[in-house]
């Protein structure tokens, strides 16, 4: 018997986009912060700051990468939606209009 064709399906199509463990956007965006508050004073207290800030949100997006890779993207598209959905229309909206069978 004929086996059937297989096709490889790499690990780079399927692999969430990381950055240094965290999801690639939250990770730009603290690095961002965290450059902002380190030059925008220039002061030393301000680059101690800048880090301790750098490292306490990257130790969270670390967590929150291993739990899942795509959390935010989930929690973005939770948050859209409704509490709850009627099942019917509303209460004035126009009955549907059914075509009778051939009398």
């Amino acid at each position: 018997m004929d086996e059937p064709r297989r096709i490889p399906i790499h690990r780079s199509l399927n692999r969430p986009s990381l950055i240094l463990g965290g999801e690639r956007e939250l990770v730009l965006m603290t690095m961002l912060f965290a450059a902002m508050i380190c030059f925008t004073a220039s002061s030393w207290v301000q680059l101690v700051v800048g880090v301790v800030f750098w490292l306490a949100v990257h130790t969270c997006l670390l967590e929150m990468a291993k739990n899942d890779p795509l959390m935010s993207k989930v929690y973005q598209r939770h948050v859209k939606y409704r509490a709850h959905y009627p099942a019917h229309a509303g209460m004035f909206s126009e009955p549907p209009q059914i075509q009778k069978w051939k009398e």
